[in-house]
C-alpha cells in the first residue's frame, strides 16, 4: 500500500511540474540569504573591522540586511506555491472520503472528512516546507563554508551527515507506531461514538460492566501505542543533538587548528553563524516536521485512500484467522438477502432483539418491516448494512457474506437523518456513481422518485445546495434520488421517508419498488407501506411473523392488533423479559393514522408515523 501512495504522490507532483519549479525558484532566493548570513559578516570582520575600515565592515553587515529582505520576499512566494501543492491534494481526498461514506455507509468517512483529511493537508504542507527548507538552507550554507575556508567542511559535514542518517533510521518504526496509534485512536471514537448515545439502553439492558470493559481496552490500547511512539520519538533528540549542536562544539574545540590552517577569524565567525542561524534551525524543523508530519501523512493517506473498510489495517489473529481458500462467487439466483439463525443483544445479559431469525427474500420483492417501537427494526437494517455484527447467525447480500467489500457494494442504505452535502444538486445525486451520468438520467431518476419540484425551485442540477436550508424532508428526497441512481440492487430504507407525507413517501417507494432488478426493504412507520409490499416482516419477539398482508390479516395477532388497534390505546403488552420496556406497544388505527406514547404518561407524539425508540448506536 506504501508503494502506491508513493506512486500516486510521484503522478500527483508531476501533474504539477509549474508549481514545483516556481516553488525551486523562490526557494533559491531563500537560500542567497542563507548564503549572506554567514558570508556577510566574514567579509566584514576580515576586511573591515580587523583592518580599521568600518565603512567597509558596514557595507557588507548592509549586504546582509539586503539579503534578509530578498530571503523574506522569497518566503511569501514560497507559501503561495506550496498553497497550490496543498490544497488540490485536500480537494481530492475530501471527494474520496465522502464518495466512499455514502457509498459504502463507511462509519469513519465522518473522522476522515473531519480530522483526517485536516491532518493530511497540514502535514503535507509542513513536509512539503520543512524538506524544501533544508535542503535549500544546507545548500547555501555549505556554499558559504567552502567559500569561505573549505577546511570548515571537514569540521560541519560529518556530524551533519549522521545527524541525518539517524534520524532517516527512525522514520520507519516511528511511521508503524504512529499508526498504531491513530489505529488505537479511531477505534476508542469509534467505540465512544456508540456507546454515547445508548447509555440509556446500556442502562436498561444491564451491560454496564461489559461496555465499561471494553471502553477500558480500548482507552489502555491507545495509552501503550503513545507511549510507545513517545520512546521512539526520543531518538529525535539524540540526531538533532549528533548534527545540529555537536558541529558548534568541534568548532569551538578545534579552533587553534582552524586558525593554524589559514582559516581566518571571519571565516570562523562566519561558519558559527551558518551552524547557529541557519544548518541547526533547519535541522530541527526537519526532524521535528519529517519525523512526525511525515509518518502522519504516510499512515493518513493509506488510510484514506483505502477502497473500503475492508483494507483497514487488521490484527494479526484475524489476518490468521481467514481462510486461505479463494471464496466463489455466489449463483445468479441466490436470494437478494438470505438471514440464517440471526441473533443479536445489545448485552450479555439482555434478551436478543433479534432471536434466531430465518428469511430468505428473493430478489425483486419488497418487504415492509413492521412492529412495535424499539423493538429492533432498524437494528435489523444495521445488521444487514453490517454496522453491527450478530452474536450469531449470518447475512447474505446477494449471495455475499456481511460484512464484505463485495456485499456493501449490492446494498444502499437510506437512514432517517439524511446526508446531504454543500455543492451543486448533481454532485449530490452522483456520489454513489463512479461513472458519468447523463443528464437525463439524473432527471429521469428525479422524477421517479419525486424529486423534481425541489429540482426545479433550486435552480436546475448545477444549483449550488446549500443543506442547511433544506427541510428534513427535502433532505430525504435527496438522498432516495441518490439512492435510486445507485447500481446497489437492495435498497434499505430505514424511515427514509418519515418527513415525507403519505403521498410522496408512496411515490418514492414505488419508485424503488419498480427499479429494474432492485429489491426493496422498507422499515415502515406507516401501515400503508405494509400494505404496498409484497411480503411484511413482523417483528414482535417470539411473534414475529412473516407473509403477505392478507396472509397475516389471517393468521398473526400482532399484526392484526397494528392495523387495527383503537388509536387511544396501547395495541400490545409491556412484555421485555428484562421489566425495561420504556414503550408502549403501538396502535395503528387504519392508513397511517395511530399515536404511540413515548417517555412520561401524557407525552404523546403526533400520529401519521411509527417511529423506533432509538437504541444502542441509534438502532432501534
Amino acid at each position: 500500500m506504501t508503494g502506491e501512495i508513493q506512486r500516486r504522490g510521484l503522478r500527483f507532483l508531476l501533474a504539477r511540474r509549474r508549481v514545483l519549479v516556481s516553488l525551486a525558484v523562490w526557494s533559491l532566493l531563500e537560500s542567497a540569504q542563507t548564503f549572506l548570513v554567514g558570508y556577510a559578516p566574514a567579509r566584514a570582520l576580515d576586511a573591515g573591522f580587523l583592518r580599521g575600515r568600518p565603512e567597509v565592515g558596514l557595507g557588507w553587515l548592509g549586504v546582509a540586511g539586503v539579503g534578509v529582505i530578498l530571503g523574506a520576499f522569497g518566503t511569501a512566494r514560497v507559501y503561495a506555491a506550496v498553497a497550490a501543492l496543498v490544497e488540490p491534494l485536500r480537494d481530492r481526498l475530501v471527494r474520496g472520503v465522502v464518495a466512499r461514506g455514502v457509498r459504502d455507509g463507511d462509519h469513519r468517512a465522518l473522522s476522515g472528512l473531519t480530522q483526517q483529511t485536516e491532518i493530511a493537508r497540514d502535514t503535507f504542507a509542513g513536509l512539503v516546507m520543512v524538506s524544501r527548507s533544508f535542503v535549500f538552507t544546507a545548500l547555501g550554507a555549505l556554499v558559504g563554508l567552502f567559500s569561505l575556508a573549505p577546511p570548515l567542511l571537514l569540521i560541519v559535514v560529518p556530524p551533519l551527515a549522521a545527524g541525518v542518517a539517524l534520524f532517516a533510521a527512525t522514520l520507519r518504526p516511528l511511521a508503524r507506531r504512529q499508526e498504531a496509534f491513530l489505529v488505537a485512536d479511531e477505534a476508542l471514537a469509534g467505540h465512544l461514538g456508540t456507546v454515547c448515545p445508548g447509555l440509556r439502553d446500556v442502562t436498561a439492558a444491564g451491560a454496564e460492566e461489559r461496555v465499561a470493559a471494553g471502553t477500558a481496552a480500548r482507552v489502555d490500547a491507545e495509552l501503550r501505542a503513545a507511549r510507545s511512539l513517545a520512546r521512539w520519538s526520543t531518538a529525535r533528540i539524540a540526531a538533532l543533538a549528533i548534527g545540529g549542536q555537536l558541529p558548534i562544539v568541534l568548532l569551538l574545540a578545534t579552533t587553534p587548528w582552524l586558525l593554524d590552517h589559514d582559516v581566518t577569524p571571519g571565516a570562523l565567525l562566519g561558519a558559527l553563524s551558518y551552524v547557529t542561524q541557519s544548518l541547526l534551525p533547519a535541522l530541527t524543523s526537519l526532524i521535528h516536521g519529517l519525523g512526525t508530519s511525515g509518518s502522519r501523512l504516510t499512515v493518513v493517506l493509506r488510510r484514506l485512500t483505502a477502497e473500503g473498510a475492508d483494507q483497514s489495517p487488521r490484527s494479526d489473529d484475524a489476518a490468521r484467522a481467514e481462510p486461505a481458500t479463494v471464496r466463489r462467487a455466489p449463483s445468479a439466483t441466490a436470494p437478494a438477502l438470505s438471514l440464517s439463525s440471526l441473533t443479536f443483544a445489545y448485552g450479555p445479559h439482555s434478551a436478543p432483539v433479534v432471536d434466531g431469525l430465518d428469511l430468505a427474500l428473493p430478489a425483486g420483492c419488497h418487504l415492509a418491516v413492521v412492529g412495535p417501537s424499539g423493538i429492533g427494526k432498524s437494528t435489523l437494517t444495521a445488521l444487514v448494512a453490517g454496522l453491527l455484527e450478530p452474536r450469531q447467525g449470518t447475512v447474505e447480500v446477494c449471495g455475499w457474506p456481511v460484512p464484505g467489500a463485495e456485499a456493501a457494494a449490492r446494498r444502499v442504505l437510506i437512514p432517517q437523518e439524511a446526508y446531504v452535502h454543500t455543492g451543486t444538486l448533481a454532485e449530490n445525486l452522483t456520489h454513489l456513481r463512479t461513472d458519468p451520468v447523463p443528464e437525463a438520467e439524473l432527471l429521469a431518476a428525479a422524477e421517479a422518485v419525486g424529486l423534481t419540484p425541489l429540482l426545479e425551485r433550486l435552480g436546475g442540477l448545477d444549483a449550488e445546495v446549500d443543506p442547511g436550508a433544506l427541510s428534513g424532508g427535502e433532505r430525504q428526497l435527496v438522498a432516495l434520488t441518490r439512492a435510486y441512481l445507485s447500481y446497489a440492487p437492495l435498497a434499505l430504507l430505514d424511515e427514509a421517508t418519515c418527513h415525507l407525507d403519505a403521498g410522496a413517501e408512496e411515490r418514492a417507494e414505488r419508485a424503488f419498488a419498480e427499479r429494474p432488478g432492485g429489491t426493496l426493504i422498507v422499515v415502515a412507520h406507516r401501515i400503508s407501506s405494509a400494505r404496498r409490499a409484497d411480503r411484511v416482516l413482523v417483528m414482535d419477539g417470539p411473534r414475529t411473523a412473516y407473509g403477505t398482508h392478507d396472509e397475516l390479516m389471517r393468521g398473526s395477532a400482532p399484526y392484526r392488533e397494528l392495523v387495527g388497534a383503537p388509536a387511544s390505546q396501547p395495541a400490545l403488552p409491556l412484555r421485555d423479559a428484562d421489566r425495561v420496556d420504556a414503550v408502549a406497544g403501538a396502535g395503528l388505527a387504519g392508513d397511517g393514522r395511530h399515536v404511540v406514547p413515548h417517555g412520561a404518561v401524557g407525552e404523546m407524539q403526533a400520529p401519521g408515523d411509527l417511529r423506533d425508540g432509538r437504541s444502542l448506536g441509534g438502532q432501534g
